[in-house]
């Protein structure tokens, strides 16, 4: 018996009836169950991916307020923060909190660090995901970030949050994306971007407080684990990419649960 023509089971795009494999993502006609859960489905494509992780920082930002104790109007207190997950050499050396280089990039010192941050998330992030596709974006604003926060850990930083290293590891993905295709676009990415590590740099030297060791180790890591993974137009999201996006994902929950469970006990 012929077979018909049937929608992807993972990227719901037509396979054609000649077809024994989806020429958009590689997914067999008859995928297991599992195949389906993956980040370019319904809610999880790029723009719902980015949606999750904005409310999440906004959760977080909201809860450290609720914990708070000493801090300002509309800004959590130090030892909310350093509950939820805040990461330096003091968390670090003194506690041996590791996990706060996860939890770290989803606290935030004020409304004003928050809604900058995640404004600049809202536009670099589906861009990113556009070009590395979902999976691939997750994992580079993950293990950017921690490899931004171990860059500020190792310049002896001894308090720090905020989701600015996380996000300009996606600014040094793009950056890297833009030298690397070439062509009038990627020459036009790779200049815009370095317009946002330009002024990333002229706003670290005239603000006082600016992390600039995490955003630079930020920037250093978007540029590798890009050139690590790849991106769309070199090869297409593969199982591997899925299951580092889903250990990313975990991590950053466990990270996160454990925080949030400590600070509930300790408050």
């Amino acid at each position: 018996m012929a077979q018909r023509a049937i929608l992807c089971p993972r990227c719901r795009r037509l396979i054609g009836s000649d077809e024994k494999t989806c020429s958009w993502c590689g997914t067999s006609r008859s995928a297991p169950w599992w195949q389906m859960l993956n980040w370019t489905r319904g809610s999880m494509d790029g723009d719902g991916l980015v949606k999750v992780i904005i409310t999440v920082n906004v959760l977080y930002f909201a809860l450290s307020l609720i914990l708070s104790r000493g801090g300002g109007f509309l800004s959590p207190g130090q030892t909310s923060l350093l509950l939820l997950g805040a990461t330096g050499t003091y968390p670090i050396d003194q506690y041996g909190r590791y996990w706060t280089l996860i939890s770290a990039n989803y606290l935030h010192g004020g409304m004003l660090h928050i809604i900058f941050n995640m404004m600049a998330l809202k536009q670099i992030a589906p861009w990113a995901s556009n070009e590395y596709g979902s999976s691939r974006m997750f994992s580079i604003y993950t293990l950017g970030g921690i490899f931004g926060y171990v860059v500020s850990y190792l310049a002896g930083v001894p308090f720090t949050i905020g989701a600015s290293a996380a996000v300009c590891s996606l600014i040094g993905a793009l950056l890297y994306y833009g030298k690397s295709r070439g062509g009038s676009y990627g020459s036009s990415v790779y200049r815009e971007v370095s317009g946002w590590v330009i002024s990333l740099f002229v706003f670290g030297l005239i603000f006082p407080g600016i992390n600039n060791w995490a955003h630079g180790g930020g920037i250093i890591a978007g540029i590798l684990i890009g050139w690590l993974l790849g991106y769309n137009e070199r090869r297409r999201e593969n199982h591997f990419d899925q299951a580092l996006a889903l250990l990313c994902g975990l991590a950053t929950i466990g990270a996160l649960g454990w925080a949030i469970l400590g600070s509930l006990v300790n408050s």
